[in-house]
């Protein structure tokens, strides 16, 4: 089987709140919307939002509780960590833990959207990512 995500799909409770929050913190634009979804277009998937109460019905389950996770958008330097999280804060974000140099090596923050969802920011020197967003992981 090919290893891929088609489509991640995040449950919301305000799909307009979380809409403008994408488009103003990552500056992403929507490729298709109604007023409960939005889909945007990323490097090799589909990011959606999705009014909570359809997609429960959908999958016929609860939705996990909002940081049962964390999703990533890596970055090209340490500086720019620094930016996106002061950009997705002033969007409307919750900063969960500044930027600083994990044992690990790199630099990464986190912050969580106006549902909850945790993001991690960060970059890593070992991984590129090109103009079109892919991420390598360099071994």
């Amino acid at each position: 089987m090919q290893q891929q995500i088609s489509l991640i799909t995040l449950g919301v409770a305000d799909v307009a709140r979380a809409r403008a929050f994408y488009r103003d913190g990552f500056g992403w634009e929507p490729v298709f919307e109604m007023d409960d979804i939005a889909f945007f277009q990323m490097n090799g998937l589909v990011f959606g939002l999705w009014e909570k109460a359809q997609l429960e019905g959908d999958m016929q389950r609860p939705c996990a509780a909002a940081g049962s996770f964390a999703l990533a958008h890596n970055v090209g330097s340490a500086a720019e960590v620094d930016s996106v999280i002061a950009r997705l804060v002033a969007a409307g974000a919750t900063l969960l833990r500044p930027a600083d140099a994990p044992p690990h090596g790199g630099y990464r923050g986190y912050i969580a959207d106006p549902d909850g969802n945790a993001w991690e920011i960060a970059w890593n020197p070992a991984w590129t990512v090109d103009e079109s967003g892919h991420v390598s992981f360099a071994v």
